[in-house]
């Protein structure tokens, strides 16, 4: 009885072995199919829409965080993505084919980069930019060994507009700023002009005692210039460039000497002691060229000077001496 049962036990085990062997061969069979005309990816969805497929995650993740999360380029302060990516198994047909790198697009196009550089202002105005702040105090450094007086400021600046920034190499942004400073400094030595030439020096310091235009008992007619009250022998300086006209004594102006400044523009400086200059001498705006004095009609030491257009006398206090 027991040789029977064990028969039967050994037969059917076999049965269920073979029926087993067949199900699983079969099932390989179709999954051996299915793999032929179907692959396994990862469907990746930005926000609410799927953008494209992937094959190996992991590797796609490591993609996403060199390339967005770490995003480096210049000038890029911050990253900050506004949909991270969801992903789902699917198994879609061989023929369809991953797009890793459109997909990494599609994120870099939808993230906010924030830029950051420095700006350097000279006297609380903007006069370059450049990349980075150890660039700026550099370059500021440099420029105050020359000029301990000049007045910088670096100013951190953030934005989204990379087209705003517009630096500068270090060496282009010192070669420009050495050129605005020079352009500031003769603008802040230009006291007026007169047809286009700049006035850059007053020719004396001291007191306005007659000014142009008005009358006096020592006089024929109006004042034809401006009466500057100094101590005699005090330095004269010419006004602007020019060329000596004539260095002579001239009447009621005494030791008068006339300088031409080009476009029909004269200076005439009167009453002067002592004269440095000849005619035809060229001069550059702050030569010494006289002294005050007291010659011709004249009731005490002082600069006489007028500013003649075409042979008009102008009022000089328009131009020095506001």
């Amino acid at each position: 009885m027991n040789f029977i049962l064990k028969r039967k036990l050994k037969f059917y085990t076999k049965e269920s072995l073979k029926f087993v062997g067949m199900i699983t061969i079969a099932f390989g069979l179709i999954i051996g199919m299915i793999f032929i005309k179907y692959k396994p990816v990862y469907a990746v969805t930005l926000g609410n829409e799927e953008v494209g497929y992937i094959e190996n995650k992991e590797n796609f993740e490591k993609e996403v965080e060199k390339n967005v999360i770490n995003y480096s380029a210049k000038n890029v302060d911050s990253v900050n993505i506004k949909d991270k990516p969801s992903y789902e198994f699917k198994l879609v047909s061989r023929e369809e084919e991953t797009n890793e790198k459109e997909i990494i697009i599609a994120m870099q196009k939808d993230m906010t980069i924030k830029y950051k550089y420095y700006e350097i202002a000279l006297n609380d105005k903007v006069v370059e930019k450049v990349d980075n702040k150890e660039e700026a105090q550099n370059l500021v450094n440099q420029l105050k060994k020359d000029d301990k007086d000049l007045k910088f400021n670096i100013i951190e600046k953030i934005t989204t507009n990379i087209e705003e920034i517009k630096t500068d190499k270090i060496e282009v942004a010192k070669t420009n700023i050495s050129n605005k400073i020079k352009e500031q400094k003769e603008k802040e030595s230009i006291i007026g002009e007169v047809k286009g030439i700049k006035l850059a020096v007053k020719p004396v310091e001291g007191i306005i005692s007659s000014r142009y235009g008005v009358s006096s008992r020592i006089r024929r007619s109006t004042h034809t210039g401006l009466d500057i009250a100094t101590s005699s022998g005090t330095p004269i300086k010419v006004v602007s460039d020019g060329t000596v006209i004539s260095a002579q004594y001239t009447g009621s102006y005494g030791n008068l000497v006339k300088i031409s400044h080009g476009n029909g523009v004269e200076t005439w400086y009167a009453h002067t002691s002592k004269m440095y200059v000849s005619a035809g001498q060229k001069v550059k705006a702050g030569d010494v060229i006289a002294a005050v004095g007291s010659t011709g009609n004249s009731t005490g030491p002082h600069l006489h000077l007028e500013i003649r257009i075409n042979g008009n006398h102008v009022n000089p206090q328009i131009y020095m001496y506001k």
